[in-house]
């Protein structure tokens, strides 16, 4: 891919159609909703992904930032939709839609690592007083502990400035090889530090975890990402 995938700024969605219309989602999504917001200024690319848990469908969005979506041709894509972008925004059930600043990206392991087969999604609501060591933990221990696992290939994290339905205030999304690392040991060490252990006694330390597998091929936008 000759243009970087990735921006410094995310818009995370979540969408579930009824079985009744899923084709049809799937088309509008792929050839409409998508591609028209790849030609707004400061979009880097698009990647849907498909839930494991559930019948739900997620499209990270990369941005070169937030201000991407304050943008006229965003603008207009939001407040003149299509008939049928209307229909399905209106029919679609499972909506969330989260907007993050990117503080942290570790290296990536092979070039392909962005799309890689799953990715790992985990929420925290961390109090501000708290965050500090949190970011700690998590960037100086927590991944490095975790990438030692050969199945994972990258891990970025996200302050979340905006956001529905949950206030969550911080992402990672972890690039798996496979649904394998999961079970692996490095995450199983990683899970049992000293220092894992003292803020998970804290009431506050309480994720919440997402694990899709990539859908498709990645849109790639207008603007050039890094």
């Amino acid at each position: 891919m000759s243009t970087p995938p990735f921006g410094h700024a995310i818009l995370f969605s979540e969408m579930t159609p009824a079985p009744s219309f899923a084709a049809d989602f799937h088309s509008w999504y792929d050839e409409e909703h998508i591609p028209i917001r790849m030609k707004c200024a400061g979009f880097v690319s698009g990647q849907r992904y498909k839930s494991d848990a559930d019948d739900g469908f997620l499209a990270v969005y990369e941005m070169t930032d937030l201000s991407a979506l304050a943008s006229p041709d965003y603008k207009t894509v939001k407040e003149q939709p299509s008939e049928r972008a209307r229909w399905m925004l209106k029919n679609v059930h499972g909506f969330t839609r989260y907007l993050g600043r990117e503080i942290y990206r570790s290296a990536l392991k092979t070039a392909d690592a962005p799309d890689a087969p799953v990715l790992f999604a985990v929420w925290f609501q961390v109090p501000t007083d708290r965050a500090a060591e949190f970011n700690d933990w998590y960037e100086q221990e927590h991944i490095p502990l975790l990438m030692r696992c050969p199945d994972w290939k990258a891990v970025r994290r996200f302050q979340i400035n905006d956001g529905e339905p949950q206030p969550w205030t911080h992402l990672a999304l972890h690039y798996l090889g496979s649904m394998d690392a999961l079970q692996s040991p490095e995450r199983e060490a990683a899970r049992k530090t000293a220092w894992r252990d003292k803020l998970a006694a804290e009431p506050w330390f309480k994720g919440h975890y997402s694990v899709f597998e990539r859908h498709r091929e990645r849109h790639i936008g207008v603007s050039t990402g890094t």
